[in-house]
């Protein structure tokens, strides 16, 4: 088993020099993919996005918790299937307060600034993924996998 302080300092930086994800979520097993603004706890067993709990994507984690996100650094170019990175994050997501003490609000709003006023609105949920599995793909079959549970 591959460990996660192993590849830590390359995922923080990833993850800070990356600043959307793709969430995936499903109902009844249809699939469903929608682009979010994360953020990465400091020790990165969590990933936490905002989302008006009107959107599907929040009906479908609020129906069945696993999801998966994946962040990567593709440029749509054909370079990208040598050098893209991508990094798979599957996991449990759940609704937390805006007041916890993990400080996953301070970590999302120091990342994205510029989401203050939608975060601070009455209808928008902050929502943490426990993160069980990180799959990173170099080169699109470099494939190493880190479980953190």
């Amino acid at each position: 088993m591959i460990a996660l302080e192993n590849h830590k300092a390359d995922l923080v930086s990833f993850f800070r020099s990356q600043p959307l994800a793709v969430l995936a979520t499903h109902y009844h097993g249809q699939p469903y993919g929608s682009l979010v603004a994360f953020a990465a706890s400091q020790d990165l067993k969590h990933l936490v996005f905002s989302t008006t709990r009107s959107t599907r994507k929040f009906a479908n984690l609020s129906a069945d918790p696993r999801v998966a996100m994946v962040i990567d650094n593709r440029s749509n170019h054909p370079s990208d299937l040598r050098f893209a990175r991508a990094v798979t994050a599957t996991g449990r997501a759940e609704e937390i307060s805006k007041d916890a003490p993990e400080g996953f609000l301070a970590a999302y709003l120091d990342k994205h600034p510029h989401m203050e006023d939608f975060v601070s609105s009455p209808s928008c949920a902050l929502v943490a993924i426990r993160v069980e599995v990180y799959y990173l793909v170099t080169r699109f079959q470099n494939v190493v996998e880190i479980h953190l549970t």
